[in-house]
């Protein structure tokens, strides 16, 4: 089956109706799903890559994941601060088997080695990382990369990326693997000084979980989305500020500090702006959340924070 829409919402919009209509019913380790085999999704705009839905319509989540990786952790205490049910796939309470940080941007992180070759070569095909491995099959473990590859492919002058996926929950995880990805793919473009094509997923078991049948049902029937994109990365290489991200996301997770002025472009510092604010929500700091999401220059980004704060205040959250 091949899927391609130009927003994430309009993906999945698709992707759950084709599992409802025409999943089988499996029953894998994690409990028992509904779904589809040998799926290729494509999304023709990676910036594309928020959703406006109540129902999937947060970015905290995949930016703490995301964040995550391009720290290069595998603490769980680093990801659980972001996504609290993470302590089910940890074998020893601290750290996660199958995180991808260390294998994008550890001591033996892949991403540096598919930059270089790509700055040789651009037009090479071997610049692949490889997230799944034989060492994931010898001894049995919570939490195993269901990501298999991510593939780097300039064409036509353009940085596209294809990931393959051994299995992918669609209601969970796919959301925050499309987000994920397609920032590590506008980051290595930006690296490269090249705009970004294309990205392509593809999914072997596609699958929603049967607890999930309802909030999938509610996502189905909000209705259509108005089309939203990201705004693009600044030009030139983003490692720099990468790196005052980084920083800055470490301080507000241990000692709650506000510092959102690290970044000198709007881009960068929405995106600080928009970790204090789930800071604060998280803290119940609310009387120092006044102003901060007015700052936020994107109105799709500024939206998210206000939905934030809103939900989090009616809710006692």
């Amino acid at each position: 089956m091949f899927i391609e829409r130009d927003t994430v919402d309009d993906l999945l919009k698709k992707v759950f109706k084709e599992i409802l209509d025409n999943g089988t019913e499996a029953d894998p380790t994690k409990g028992k799903t509904k779904e589809l085999s040998g799926v290729l999704l494509k999304l023709t705009n990676p910036l594309g890559r928020l959703s406006r839905t109540e129902g999937k319509g947060t970015i905290f989540s995949c930016l703490g994941e995301l964040l995550w990786y391009l720290s290069g952790s595998n603490q769980l205490d680093h990801i659980q601060y972001y996504i609290q049910d993470y302590h089910k796939y940890s074998d020893d309470g601290k750290t996660i088997f199958g995180a991808y940080g260390p294998k994008l941007f550890g001591a033996n992180g892949q991403i540096s080695a598919v930059i270089e070759d790509l700055q040789e070569r651009n037009s090479t095909r071997k610049a692949v990382v490889q997230l799944f491995s034989s060492s994931d099959l010898k001894a049995p473990h919570k939490d195993v990369p269901c990501t298999c590859t991510l593939q780097f492919l300039v064409r036509d002058g353009k940085l596209s990326l294809y990931t393959s996926m051994r299995s992918n929950d669609a209601f969970k995880g796919l959301p925050h693997d499309i987000f994920a990805f397609t920032m590590l793919q506008e980051l290595v473009a930006r690296k490269l000084g090249m705009p970004i094509g294309e990205y392509g997923h593809y999914v072997t078991s596609l699958h929603l979980y049967i607890n999930d049948l309802e909030k999938v049902e509610r996502f189905q029937n909000e209705g259509w989305q108005e089309k939203v994109y990201m705004p693009p990365m600044p030009i030139g290489d983003q490692t720099s500020n990468v790196l005052r991200l980084l920083k800055h996301e470490r301080e507000l997770r241990r000692s709650n500090k506000i510092n959102s002025d690290v970044h000198s472009d709007d881009y960068w510092r929405d995106i600080s702006l928009l970790l204090e604010v789930f800071n604060l929500v998280k803290s119940k700091s609310f009387a120092q959340l006044v102003g901060i999401e007015r700052s936020i220059k994107n109105d799709e980004l500024r939206s998210l924070a206000v939905r934030k704060i809103k939900s989090s205040q009616g809710n006692g959250a």
